[in-house]
């Protein structure tokens, strides 16, 4: 078996495990907060949202900074700084004293994260050209997968163990990683640059740094779609039902079903990539997502609701692999980590904002204006990617 497919299935279980680990933990920090010894609703609610949006501003101004570190000294060093990082602060977390110690381990976490970050870069940089939509595509099924089984196992684990042991076993299991990381992961790595450039030297050697924009813009749009509706999902559904029970399951089988789709159609959609190229998957994934989002605007039941966010699941599989297959293309192979850390920003941030941007518009104009605004991104990004990237990307040879 070649070096790029081994090491493919270790990095799928290694971004697997970091996914449950970082969706399981987001259910119950409200309740593990109350533990922690506030009980004022409201606080609890600041308290959470600062938490867990905390990590996601942290890990975005850290993920440049390990890509970087990636490109000189090799991704698999930064496979295991991660894992073994985020072993010993999750598990931490379940010794927390206080809110503040929460916190603290919180933008710790943030600042040492980077694992999927690392293994998107070792494929995307090992693999043949031939099979990178692919390989991308399978490595992007793990951490939907992660966060898919994450809620339900905090859940299940909170129930008949307690809260502290949702936290030991994630860094139990991120050590499990760290093992097979150091095991199995194999890497021929050659640093290119010896020393470290600045940014503006390292957009000095991209061939054209409008491309890379568009693709971290759009990887911002595709995160902030997917969580503006997190935050009323569940109001959402209350107002549409007929009946008020299970209405937390339901909200939950809602937002999955678009994640069901991703881990469906993702390899797939990565291996038309390989055929047709991924900027056509890209722009038809944009269009049809921008679209698919404003019925779920007019859905009378939650089971309407359900089977839209499935299609969009189907819609926005393509969008991950291709702009990573993407970047691959476009991007000189000295600059991989820099560039795919930049990226993982542009993601991060894009979480941050949609979670933010939900709730506010839906506040401040109804549930109805976050699925119209959310889909009017998308098919404005389709419009730019068309122009900025579409015609142009056949003129860009492969960047070695």
């Amino acid at each position: 078996m070649k070096m790029w497919k081994k090491n493919l299935f270790v990095c799928w279980f290694g971004v697997f495990v970091t996914g449950v680990g970082a969706s399981q933990i987001a259910p119950i920090m409200p309740l593990y907060i109350r533990q922690l010894g506030i009980h004022n609703t409201s606080t609890i609610e600041q308290i959470s949202g600062i938490a867990f949006g905390v990590t996601f501003i942290i890990s975005a101004i850290f993920s440049p900074i390990w890509g970087a570190a990636a490109d000189k000294f090799g991704r698999k060093p930064m496979l295991l700084r991660a894992s073994l990082g985020m072993a010993l602060v999750i598990g931490s977390m379940g010794f927390a004293q206080n809110v503040y110690e929460l916190i603290g381990l919180r933008i710790l976490q943030g600042a040492i994260t980077g694992y999927s970050t690392a293994c998107v870069t070792l494929i995307a940089t090992q693999t043949e050209e031939a099979h990178a939509g692919w390989a991308l595509g399978v490595i992007s099924t793990a951490a939907v997968t992660g966060s898919l089984i994450g809620p339900s196992l905090g859940g299940f684990l909170d129930e008949f163990l307690g809260l502290q042991f949702t936290f030991f076993l994630t860094g139990g299991l991120m050590i499990i990683t760290f093992i097979t990381t150091l095991l199995f992961v194999k890497e021929e790595f050659v640093p290119q640059d010896k020393k470290v450039l600045s940014m503006k030297e390292v957009w000095k050697k991209l061939p054209d740094p409008s491309l890379i924009i568009t693709m971290f813009v759009t990887s911002f749009v595709l995160q902030l779609a997917y969580y503006s509706i997190e935050p009323i999902i569940t109001v959402y559904i209350t107002q549409i039902s007929t009946s008020t029970t299970h209405i937390a399951l339901i909200s939950g089988m809602a937002f999955s079903a678009s994640g069901l789709a991703s881990i469906i159609a993702a390899p797939r959609l990565g291996k038309l990539s390989d055929k047709i190229g991924p900027q056509k998957v890209m722009l038809v994934a944009l269009i049809v997502a921008g679209i698919i989002f404003i019925p779920q605007a007019f859905v009378k039941n939650p089971w309407q609701l359900m089977g839209l966010r499935f299609l969009l699941g189907f819609a926005t599989a393509g969008l991950n692999p291709s702009i990573n297959a993407l970047l691959k293309k476009i991007t000189p192979k000295a600059l991989t980590g820099r560039v795919f850390g930049f990226n993982i920003s542009a993601f991060y941030l894009g979480t941050f904002a949609g979670s933010v941007l939900g709730g506010q518009i839906a506040a401040h104009f109804g549930m109805k204006a976050v699925f119209f605004t959310t889909s009017s991104l998308l098919l404005l990004n389709a419009v730019w990617v068309y122009k900025k990237l579409y015609k142009k990307l056949n003129l860009i040879p492969k960047i070695e």
